[in-house]
């Protein structure tokens, strides 16, 4: 495994929730800290490392967001089981007999999400999928009691399990926590490669917290930063699994990163946007334009900071997102890299402002 797929292990196999982001900081933190000249942290908890070319250029902030879908414990029953909050979107068909981790003082404890079996239903109700309020999570305790022993306590994370895998055809990767750790793993990345290079700005990779239930932490970070110019890295839909129309996404995984023209957040700052499309072209690097009329990312809440920020979303097509298991090209990960690398060596004080007010 090369120290990339060993980066990426690192991250998505890192738990964290909306709210608790400490493990997927740390690792964050080790990684982009060779990198940068300082790493720091706003008060909610997002990462923040700064790394100056120009100290009186612009500030540009390249921001993947920290948090995982998960859920939250609620209660537990005299049985032993948990009842739990979902933290950030989930749907309910992906969830049945999926295997989680609940975080607790006293250690990880493996689970199981349950209901009432098949079996017994009438036939009526077996053609209905479960609702989300009639699952638990099974952690093979016979009583409350012996949860609370376990070390289960109301507010403990849960979190998916599926380690970091490279399938057969080795550019395509699995993890839980694609959404959003290859935005995390695009930061660093983007310092490493300007590590020895002239630019004519200040970049700042942030790894966000609590995107996924209101884009949070790019808030408070963004503030923490007042840039100049954003860019939020994320996942995206990808169009190419059996029953997907191009009406429906269209993104292709492996054909580039996607630059998103609108969401549900934010619509795609026009003069970033074609500055960012002209320098790919110039590059030869591929790229794919998308919409997504009912998502957001970290954008979103980065271009209200201040006076406004013009922002841009990069994104990689991935399949399966906010499930267990999710699968993403390596090729469009490194594609993403290299174009934000290329514009941020051209993103001057003159261009900044060009782009800006034009």
């Amino acid at each position: 495994m090369d120290e990339t797929l060993k980066m990426l292990k690192a991250l998505t196999d890192a738990n964290g929730i909306p709210g608790d982001e400490r493990e997927p900081r740390e690792v964050m933190r080790k990684f982009i800290e060779p990198y940068a000249d300082e790493v720091t942290q706003d008060h909610l908890g997002s990462l923040i490392a700064k790394k100056t070319g120009a100290a009186e250029g612009p500030k540009i902030m390249v921001a993947g967001h920290l948090d995982e879908i998960g859920f939250m414990v609620k209660s537990i029953d005299d049985k032993g089981f948990l009842r739990f909050q979902t933290v950030g979107g989930w749907w309910g068909q992906v969830m049945l007999a999926q295997r989680v981790t609940v975080m607790t003082r006293k250690g990880n404890v493996p689970g199981v999400i349950g209901s009432k079996p098949p079996h017994i239903l009438p036939p009526e109700a077996r053609k209905k999928p479960v609702e989300i309020k009639d699952m638990f999570i099974d952690i093979g305790a016979s009583s409350k009691e012996e949860a609370m022993e376990f070390g289960v306590l109301p507010g403990d994370s849960i979190v998916p399990v599926c380690e970091f895998t490279v399938l057969k055809n080795e550019k395509m990767l699995m993890a839980k926590a694609w959404d959003n750790r290859i935005g995390c793993a695009i930061a660093i990345e983007v310092l490493r490669q300007l590590k020895d290079v002239d630019h004519p700005n200040t970049v700042y990779g942030v790894g966000t917290v609590q995107e996924e239930v209101g884009l949070r932490g790019a808030r408070t970070s963004a503030h923490f930063i007042q840039p100049d110019i954003g860019f939020g890295v994320d996942v995206g839909i990808a169009g190419d699994t059996p029953g997907v129309t191009e009406k429906e996404a269209l993104a292709k995984m492996g054909k580039g990163p996607q630059i998103i023209i609108y969401d549900a957040s934010m619509i795609s700052h026009k003069g970033l946007r074609d500055f960012v499309t002209d320098t790919a072209d110039e590059a030869g690097i591929p790229y794919q334009f998308d919409s997504v009329a009912g998502g957001g990312t970290d954008s979103g809440a980065i271009h209200l900071t201040a006076n406004g920020v013009p922002a841009l979303s990069i994104t990689i097509a991935t399949r399966y997102i906010h499930t267990h298991a999710a699968i993403l090209h390596r090729d469009d990960f490194e594609n993403a890299v290299k174009l934000i690398v290329e514009v941020i060596k051209k993103l001057d004080k003159d261009t900044v402002a060009k782009i800006t007010f034009e």
